[in-house]
């Protein structure tokens, strides 16, 4: 019992430090995004701004698919077996979500299919946006082979 109140405690400092991170991150300035980057969706090519689709928020989930994989991430799979839900009540906050990823939008939609899901998701493929934003990396940058 001792040993799982100690972790407990640590558990709950995790907790807090995690809230704290979050609130550091709502803290940080807005900037302002000139790129004219461009995504392949559903509907046709989108600009960002469009992806925002009259909302006042964009929250973008960085879905990590290749455009040589054959499936996508398992752990990003598994967060987003929970956006087809959270979806409507973000809709009600006036944010708009949705996935990106590089593989192209092909790729993306028979992924969806198989998986069932229903969720806004754009392909950044052959776009610079992904690194721009820095959730992808070459080998180089990323200390590969």
């Amino acid at each position: 019992m001792a040993a799982r109140l100690e972790l407990l405690e640590a558990e709950k400092a995790l907790t807090r430090r995690s809230d704290e991170l979050a609130r550091q991150r709502q803290a940080l300035p807005w900037v302002r995004i000139d790129k004219a980057y461009r995504f392949a969706t559903d509907e046709g090519n989108a600009s960002l701004a469009d992806l925002f689709r009259g909302r006042s928020q964009l929250l973008v989930y960085h879905f990590m698919f290749g455009p040589d994989w054959t499936a996508g991430c398992p752990s990003c799979s598994a967060i987003a077996d929970g956006f087809d839900g959270i979806a409507v009540h973000l809709a009600n906050h006036d944010v708009m979500l949705w996935a990106v990823s590089r593989a192209p939008l092909e790729k993306l939609q028979a992924y969806r299919r198989r998986m069932g899901w229903t969720f806004p998701w754009t392909s950044s493929f052959g776009t610079d946006s992904n690194a721009d934003f820095n959730v992808w990396f070459t080998e180089e940058q990323a200390g590969g082979p």
